[in-house]
């Protein structure tokens, strides 16, 4: 039987348990992430959405993407918020739920442009690091372990093919109704990567303590599983 005291430590860790996940577009990190922090009753905070929600906030204000000083010129413009509704991490712009339009095609297209900019990097992560300070959060993205969260209690780094990336994202898109061509998609997913990896400000890399899992062959109970399984194996919880 565990001593009263060490449960109680035990407990409390689970309640500011901090955990990293990091990756490429398509490795499965947003669905993981959320079932992680369900199992575990800790709070999912999807980064990705946020930078897409500026993407949107950009489209829609006909700006050109590629002209930074123009973006930044509405960046003080952005309010964006997460809430966890029905089991779903919600993204709203400006008082919006725009949690599905900011998984269209159009916005694929731009938010690798618009996130690589210092200045929408900066607010995003300052967003990102007051949400965690409370602890108690599972946060996905592509610089969690690097940049926002470097102490994370767990790091974890989610990788698969270009190819099956590609195929999930098809999948998702025509679930939605929306026509797509895989090739077209594998290409954008694989300029995507070399410009999530090469930018100069927080670029996409494996933390350096990070637990690598490769999802090309896995199902999504599996990695969430595994996951869980490294939670338990490091800090006793289950």
């Amino acid at each position: 039987m565990i001593a009263r005291g060490l449960l109680i430590i035990l407990l409390k860790m689970k309640i500011n348990l901090k955990i990293a996940i990091d990756g490429p577009a398509g490795a499965g990190k947003t669905t993981t992430a959320k079932l992680v922090a369900k199992a575990l009753g800790l709070l999912p905070v999807d980064t990705g959405a946020m930078y897409r929600a500026v993407a949107l906030a950009v489209l829609r204000k006909g700006i050109d993407p590629t002209k930074g000083e123009d973006v930044k010129k509405i960046i003080d413009e952005v309010n964006i918020e997460q809430k966890v509704i029905n089991d779903e991490v919600r993204t709203y712009l400006n008082g919006e739920d725009v949690s599905e339009v900011i998984r269209t095609p159009e916005v694929d297209k731009v938010v690798s442009i618009i996130s690589a900019y210092p200045f929408v990097r900066k607010k995003m992560v300052e967003l990102q690091r007051s949400m965690a300070q409370k602890g108690g959060v599972v946060i996905e993205g592509r610089d969690i372990g690097t940049v926002v969260l470097p102490d994370a209690d767990l790091k974890v780094y989610m990788e698969a093919s270009p190819e099956e990336r590609a195929r999930r994202r098809l999948k998702e898109l025509e679930s939605k109704g929306i026509k797509a061509d895989f090739n077209k998609i594998l290409e954008e997913i694989k300029k995507r990567d070399e410009m999530d990896s090469t930018r100069d400000y927080a670029p996409l890399k494996i933390p350096d303590d990070a637990f690598i899992l490769d999802t090309t062959n896995l199902s999504i109970e599996e990695q969430v599983d595994l996951i869980l399984k490294e939670v338990k194996r490091r800090f006793g919880l289950s």
